[in-house]
């Protein structure tokens, strides 16, 4: 392989004419892909959390850089796209120790959405998804914890997939909440997304032969989605040639909050268990907003995240019967459309709230779940996402694809 500073043998200059502030400095280098592979010919970049052999990885947090050595191995994910032909364009912004979904990071700035100038991306894969809407890669990877690729690829406008949990190997991935961690990629052609995919994913077979339909999901989106929603539902019953079955999510006595809830408490915890000796050595600065959730990750106590792993369970178990080994259910991929840059704090937390209410439906259940690219009547981007049976993955995207069809 050829490993260049700087500077690529193409018509595109990535890092000079990064135009969407999506790369980390640390991270500009290019290795070449494999001739003749199946994604010979395509470009893409890696969130700054992936281990590329010889680079340092940042985790969005000088310290973190400052801290650790350059990787001696590089990710298995990451390798097995540079094998089969893709050219590996350097590391991207990652919000905070992937801690948040706004897409800003106090140290790195906040990268370009193109499709929504005025707007943050979305995060915490917020440079991946940078870089893909403004075109300067083909793909790029992520990873979805509590919708970490879901969010962004609504706010920008592209495609991601956050996986089946545990699906793809998370060696020489920088982890968060280990239950919860996936790894993921975005792009904004369909076509190189399916490629990527068919390069990443088991080819299983999965017939889809019921559609779910959950009012109390839909009911936390913004009324300017629900056109969206009400699309896509329609174009998936005519592909499946089948009607929408509305079913109750919930437990009478339970609200999607008290879901967000435990997934709150169970994810803090264990990102204290991963982080907290480092945080507590080296005292790291970090943006307000990813200090005050670690502050409170470190008050959570074993029988407070013991209480909530026990109802994540029975959410688990809940949600995977219901959806069964053939079913797909409509919902939407964000809460809303991207917050402007400029909105206050009180404000950017009440959409995330929101948001990671409908979020942690794939999250706790350890489903996957594909984001649709659709648009307002006023042009700005969202999403609208199928979920479907573990290890679906594939299935699932040409599903999603077959029905993006029908809503040109």
């Amino acid at each position: 392989m050829v490993v260049s500073r700087f500077m690529i043998s193409t018509a595109r200059d990535f890092f000079i004419q990064d135009h969407a502030n999506a790369w980390v400095e640390h991270g500009k280098f290019v290795i070449d892909g494999a001739t003749g592979g199946r994604l010979s010919g395509l470009t893409f970049a890696v969130k700054d959390i992936y281990d590329v052999a010889g680079w340092r990885t940042g985790f969005g947090n000088p310290v973190w850089l400052q801290t650790h050595e350059p990787a001696t191995l590089t990710s298995p994910i990451v390798q097995s796209l540079i094998d089969a032909g893709a050219t590996l364009c350097g590391k991207l912004i990652t919000d905070e120790l992937t801690y948040s979904l706004n897409g800003d990071n106090a140290h790195d700035g906040t990268p370009l959405n193109s499709r929504a100038p005025d707007c943050v991306p979305g995060g915490s894969s917020s440079g991946s998804a940078a870089a893909v809407a403004a075109q300067l890669v083909d793909f790029a990877l992520g990873s979805d914890t509590g919708g970490s690729t879901r969010v962004p690829a609504s706010y920008c406008g592209i495609w991601g997939l956050r996986t089946t949990h545990g699906s793809l190997p998370m060696a020489g991935v920088l982890p968060l909440q280990p239950s919860f961690d996936t790894l993921t990629w975005l792009a904004s052609d369909v076509d190189v997304f399916e490629k990527v995919g068919e390069v990443l994913l088991p080819a299983t077979q999965h017939t889809f032969e019921k559609i779910l339909y959950w009012p109390a999901v839909w009911d936390l989106a913004q009324p300017e989605l629900r056109s969206g929603l009400q699309r896509v539902q329609t174009a998936l019953e005519t592909v499946l040639n089948l009607s929408a079955t509305q079913t109750e999510l919930l437990e009478p006595s339970q609200t999607l909050e008290d879901w967000r809830q435990a997934y709150h408490v169970a994810s803090a915890h264990q990102a204290w268990q991963v982080h907290g000796a480092w945080i507590q050595k080296h005292q790291p600065n970090m943006g307000e907003a990813v200090a005050k959730r670690f502050q409170f990750a470190s008050t959570v106590t074993p029988s407070a995240a013991q209480a909530a792993w026990q109802q994540i369970e029975l959410i688990k178990a809940r949600v995977r019967e219901m959806v069964g080994v053939n079913g797909v259910a409509v919902l939407p991929s964000s809460a809303s459309t991207a917050p402007a840059i400029n909105a206050d704090a009180a404000g950017v937390d009440a959409v995330r709230m929101q948001t990671m209410r409908i979020t942690c439906v794939a999250g706790l259940s350890g489903l996957p779940q594909i984001s649709i690219p659709l648009e307002t009547d006023q042009g700005k981007p969202y999403g609208v996402s199928l979920l479907g049976p573990a290890g679906s993955d594939l299935a699932l995207l040409r599903l999603a694809k077959r029905v993006a069809a029908l809503l040109k």
